[in-house]
């Protein structure tokens, strides 16, 4: 807790038993053997597993990984999709001791250079479809030993220049499927994901087998899942661990659904599984929840989805977002909040019993628009400038200070980032906020993303949420450019829906946030786009587009 614990009277319990990751995989397989992986191919077709496969083929990983050199403390690179393939190397690698390193496969090839060579990785496993992601790269890859092709064809099929190369399936045929997991000393690091560097390098988080094993508990009790539930996992497994879903699945034994490659013009049809494999619960961000409501949309027969729960995070759902799919199917967009640093877990919005009876209609839905109330195990505050902490109000605006078990420490090997931590052991967000008496946090902005105008703020998200609840609106972004006389004025992006484009003018968006903004706050101009700049983990990217209208007020 940031000081010296206190040892009090001797307990009896087996503290030394170590919480290890692979011993999820291995209690799932044993007491929900049956229980269903379904990994969809890029054509379409779908590959089904049962639990018990899954990890037959996860223990044949590690011994394959084994006799090819891998050994503990090892840093073995992944880069691939959402496919079965990923999920074997989620449990195989770390259960040998080495670690999982996941590569994010929309960095730059600097920046994902960079990352493999200051993690010193030893193998990169690779998807044939991106094997010219790991070429780009591998000039600059000094550690690492030999590349394993996640592919079904013969390495005679695979043209590559990488060297050496091993095909996954076959070291997988050839491997023992007998293995005794060793035994890791739980504060081992299980994986490393490396934030999307949008200021200065990537920094790396690793996170340990018992972080991620008591933030799994926290995922599934969070979402209420169950062994009868069905997870679909949308968000990129190598982002922010799969925001631990790939564990918190097989702890609880619900059904995992993988959608493999999807493709970024097509991202609509990732709504069919829902229906088809009967998911009931997933997880993601509104820039992949939204396309999939447009095709929903156009459906003659809407999907009954009553009773799923859509976990939100990366930004702010709009009111829209959550009120159209609730009406259209029947879903819940439950908002949550998080980051890389904090695996990612921190807060999730669910109704308190005593508000669903308090608030009216109106009042619940404005609630679904806050990130909600900190999950158990952690310890959140906001404070001001000087750290002080501000009250409890919903009005005070201050960065959201967060620790506990599953939080990072510290940056590995990354001089000059012991800022971003506390001597009492918070980790600075860098998101601005307000938390209310009854806990639930608001995010006003990142601290750098808040618009001072006139010496006062104005938040990008409120501008940016209310801008899309216009119903010609698709999407919208909003940020803070210099001004010669305010310091800085907000200037609107907005991605209009099909049938609006060209029909939607500045005045009726203008006219349109004139119902919740002071007059000082509204935009002096809205920029009609096709298409808003995002960064490789669907967020928009303030920092590109602050860049490309810097000089709109000028």
């Amino acid at each position: 807790m940031g000081s010296k614990p206190i040892i009090g009277f001797p307990a009896t319990s087996q503290d030394n038993y170590q919480l290890n990751v692979t011993s999820i995989l291995r209690h799932a397989a044993k007491s929900f053997g049956r229980q269903e992986v379904v990994s969809i191919r890029p054509d379409g077709t779908k590959l089904r597993f049962t639990y018990k496969e899954i990890y037959s083929r996860v223990k044949r990983l590690g011994n394959a990984l084994t006799t090819i050199g891998a050994e503990v403390g090892d840093r073995i690179g992944v880069l691939d999709w959402n496919s079965h393939r990923h999920l074997e190397a989620y449990y195989g690698i770390p259960g040998i001791g080495s670690v999982l390193l996941l590569l994010n496969i929309r960095l730059t090839p600097q920046d994902l250079g960079y990352v493999v060579n200051h993690a010193e990785a030893k193998y990169i496993m690779v998807d044939e479809t991106l094997i010219p992601i790991a070429e780009a790269i591998a000039g600059q890859c000094e550690t690492v030993k030999g590349y394993i092709i996640l592919t079904d064809k013969d390495l005679s099929e695979i043209n590559t220049t990488l060297s050496p190369i091993y095909s996954y399936e076959k070291l997988l045929e050839t491997a023992d499927e007998n293995i005794k997991w060793p035994i890791m000393d739980e504060k081992s690091a299980y994986g490393a994901c490396y934030t999307t560097g949008t200021t200065g390098r990537p920094k790396g988080v690793y996170y340990s087998h018992r972080d991620v094993y008591l933030h799994a508990m926290t995922i599934g009790t969070n979402a209420e899942m169950t062994s009868s539930d069905c997870f679909y996992q949308l968000v990129p497994m190598f982002h922010a661990l799969g925001w631990g879903m790939p564990q918190a699945t097989f702890l609880i034994g619900a059904k995992y659904v993988l959608p493999g490659m999807y493709n970024i013009a097509d991202l609509g049809s990732l709504a069919e599984p829902l229906v088809s494999e009967g998911v009931t619960v997933t997880a993601g961000a509104p820039a992949l929840f939204m396309p999939m409501l447009e095709y929903i949309r156009k459906l003659d027969k809407k999907p009954d989805l009553t009773g799923a729960r859509f976990l939100s995070g990366a930004s702010e759902p709009s009111l829209s977002l959550m009120k159209d799919y609730y009406n259209l199917t029947g879903a819940e967009i439950v908002h949550a909040y998080g980051a890389t640093e904090t695996t990612p877990l921190v807060t999730i919005n669910k109704l308190k019993p005593w508000l669903e009876k308090e608030l009216s209609d109106d009042e619940k839905w404005d609630l679904k628009r806050k990130q909600g109330y900190p999950v158990v195990g952690l310890d959140v505050k906001i404070v001001d400038h000087e750290d002080k902490e501000l009250p409890l109000d919903g009005k005070s605006p201050g960065e959201i200070l967060i620790r506990g078990p599953w939080v990072t420490a510290t940056y590995y090997n990354s001089p000059g980032s012991e800022t971003q931590f506390t001597e009492d052991g918070y980790w600075r967000s860098g998101d601005a906020g307000t938390m209310d008496k009854e806990g639930y946090i608001k995010i006003t902005d990142r601290v750098k993303d808040l618009i001072k105008s006139g010496g006062e703020w104005i938040s990008s998200v409120d501008m940016e949420n209310e801008t899309m609840a216009h119903p010609g609106v698709l999407e919208a972004a909003v940020t803070g450019v210099a001004h010669p006389k305010w310091e800085e004025r907000p200037v609107v992006l907005v991605v209009p829906r099909e049938v609006d484009k060209g029909k939607l003018t500045i005045e009726d968006i203008i006219n349109h946030l004139a119902k919740k903004f002071a007059k000082w706050q509204l935009p002096d101009t809205v920029v009609f786009v096709d298409a808003i700049p995002k960064t490789s983990v669907g967020k928009f990217d303030k920092k590109v587009i602050r860049e490309q209208y810097r000089d709109i007020y000028q």
